[in-house]
């Protein structure tokens, strides 16, 4: 039961709480992890946003944090005495959804765990919800991990309308 499972990571605090509760259903079952980051379009033409006065390699500074993210789960992995290993995707083929899949199918997995941040209305809309997309389109189960209470409402406060705003019609 559960003996490959998957974890995307992408350094937020819910990604955290996901490979916190993969960690303890890994030791649970004696199974062992596989860690993914996704560099995708979107991450990168962020990047060159944060980044636009500057001069550099945008690819290579993303890549080089995502190994430093994986390289940080599998060593906290470790700490628990539970095995993971990890993988990079970077070749811009798919959105980070269609990757997760994939690699869950490839690998194969048993599971995958992602965190959440349980975004409703506004939020969700703006934001989209690729744990809501991998859930849809996974062909294995899916353990959504739902960011505590007040992590979710102060993620949730950044999409509020303010008081007395009216949208047009």
């Amino acid at each position: 039961m559960y003996q490959r499972i998957l974890v995307p990571v992408d350094g937020s605090s819910t990604s955290s709480h996901g490979l916190g509760e993969a960690i303890r259903l890994a030791r649970l079952t004696q199974g062992r992890l596989r860690l993914i980051h996704v560099i995708d379009e979107l991450s990168f033409a962020l990047a060159m946003d944060a980044y636009s006065g500057q001069t550099g390699d945008w690819l290579h500074e993303l890549r080089a944090a995502g190994t430093r993210l994986l390289e940080e789960g599998m060593a906290r992995a470790a700490a628990e005495g539970v095995e993971a290993d990890s993988v990079l995707r970077d070749t811009f083929r798919g959105a980070v959804p269609d990757r997760v899949t994939q690699e869950a199918a490839s690998w194969p997995a048993d599971l995958i765990v992602l965190g959440t941040h349980g975004r409703r209305g506004l939020g969700r809309m703006v934001m989209g919800s690729s744990a809501e997309l991998i859930l849809r389109h996974a062909s294995i189960p899916v353990l959504l991990v739902r960011a505590p209470e007040a992590h979710a409402r102060a993620e949730a406060a950044r999409f509020e309308m303010p008081s007395g705003f009216v949208a047009s019609q």
